[in-house]
């Protein structure tokens, strides 16, 4: 039996569901009898939650764990651990990589199913004993687990987990496994507390939430739930999958007032013939019908898409029909990326026959051209007034508030009166292709606004 509080530090990579895993994790051990700092100087146990998505990111991980090393250096009996996604996709190298002394440093490896395991492999790795536990689970949710939260303005709420769409390229399916759903139940229930607590912003997160189900309930039915808790806390989502965009999820988000008219819908490419080679299950031309439907049910909807460029085989004329798209779409905003191999992936045993050279100029080219309709669409909004949630200080200013509108887009204004955590009546002055600036403004009365003076 531990006497003596053990201090743990976390770092976070990748997406909203690391953050949200994390925050899991920090609960189990905080009721371990755990104490959590923000000072990795402090730390008895050092964990690093980890990404597999893409290649850059693995080999952001691996520069951090030889910073870990000459941490163990200084500090011998500090615990090192390496969760998710990598953990659990290479957890063979991670165990015997010695070249990259990973083996070495690494006292726990644990992917993202097994953190409830966590308490007892801290007790055996104080006793010298190095824990691997990389096993993924059909049913794990964490459903039971209230994460530990210390912002009180936005959180990240898990609502299913795994993937069974397998996507040539994607290694979700083999580093958190095939999907299942927490209970509506429990989603609403935390959703309540967080409300109770002053939170403005919740995200419902998942692989692809629109695969959400819990008995007869969809994740229309989910969000709407969600939505109904508190009339004052946005309602966000991420990610979808095109081929599950139901009407009756457009109509739910369409219907109520919190829920933000923003939706992030991953396209990847403009060409039929590389999608089929992706695996995404749809044409370009049901797409671009989704998308149509989505503008007409919210004629002010915000749009954001991921796109890969350089998939295998890919042509001239395939980047320059996922240009056309880009182009005839209009996104607000979007992640572009060079297409990277992922073991375990079908895609990986395709040719890379895209030559490294003919990769960055197309990606170039696709966020040039993104950039440009993101300045665009930013520009149209100068001179309105935005509602803007008040999220934290600008970067560049203590006097300046950043926040967010319910389409997503970051706005820079002064900070008056208002604290983190309301929502803010902002008029749009300038803009980049990124950001908002704007003036406070005040509705003097209905119909009526009238700058403040700031």
């Amino acid at each position: 039996m531990r006497t003596i509080k053990k201090r743990v530090y976390i770092e976070t990579y990748g997406c909203q569901m690391n953050v949200a895993d994390s925050e899991v994790v920090l609960s189990l051990l905080a009721d371990d009898g755990c104490d959590i700092t923000n000072e990795i100087a402090e730390a008895d146990v050092v964990l690093v939650n980890t990404c597999s998505i893409r290649e850059n990111a693995e080999q952001r991980i691996y520069g951090r764990m030889g910073e870990f090393k000459r941490l163990k250096r200084e500090k011998p009996g500090v615990i090192v651990g390496v969760l998710g996604c990598m953990a659990e996709r290479l957890r063979s190298k991670l165990s015997h990589e010695e070249a990259r002394g990973v083996g070495q440093i690494a006292d726990l490896i644990v992917g993202p199913d097994e953190y409830r395991k966590l308490p007892a492999l801290l007790e055996d790795a104080w006793h010298g004993k190095k824990g691997v536990a990389v096993q993924l689970s059909r049913v794990e949710t964490y459903d039971d687990i209230l994460p530990l939260r210390t912002d009180g303005i936005s959180a990240w709420i898990s609502v299913m987990r795994g993937c069974d769409k397998f996507c040539t390229f994607c290694v979700v399916p083999f580093t958190r496994g095939r999907e299942r759903s927490r209970t509506l139940t429990s989603i609403i229930q935390e959703v309540e507390v967080l409300s109770t607590r002053g939170f403005k912003e919740v995200t419902l997160l998942g692989q692809n939430v629109n695969s959400y189900k819990d008995g007869n309930a969809d994740f229309a039915d989910l969000l709407g739930a969600v939505a109904t808790v508190d009339p004052s806390i946005r309602v966000r989502f991420t990610t979808s999958h095109p081929q599950d965009m139901s009407d009756k999820l457009i109509g739910t988000i369409a219907s109520l007032g919190n829920i933000c008219n923003f939706i992030h819908l991953p396209v990847q490419s403009g060409s039929d013939r590389i999608l089929e080679r992706m695996n995404r299950t749809y044409t370009s031309a049901h797409y671009r019908a989704l998308v149509e439907r989505i503008k007409v049910a919210i004629p002010d909807v915000t749009l954001s898409t991921d796109t890969i460029t350089g998939f295998p085989t890919e042509t001239e004329d395939d980047h320059a029909r996922t240009v056309d798209l880009l182009s005839e779409i209009g996104y607000d905003g979007a992640y572009m990326f060079k297409y990277s191999p992922r073991e375990n992936t079908p895609a990986f045993n395709m040719p890379d026959d895209v030559a490294e050279v003919v990769k960055s100029r197309r990606v170039n080219e696709i966020v040039m051209l993104q950039n440009a309709i993101s300045l665009r669409k930013n520009q149209s909004i100068v001179g309105q007034i935005v509602e803007v949630l008040a999220e934290s200080p600008s970067k560049k200013s203590e006097d300046f508030w950043q926040g967010r509108t319910d389409g997503n887009k970051t706005v820079i204004f002064p900070k008056g009166d208002y604290s983190a955590g309301t929502y803010v009546p902002v008029r749009i002055e300038r803009v980049n292709s990124a950001t908002l600036f704007g003036s406070i403004a005040v509705v003097a009365s209905p119909g009526r606004v009238e700058e403040a003076a700031a």
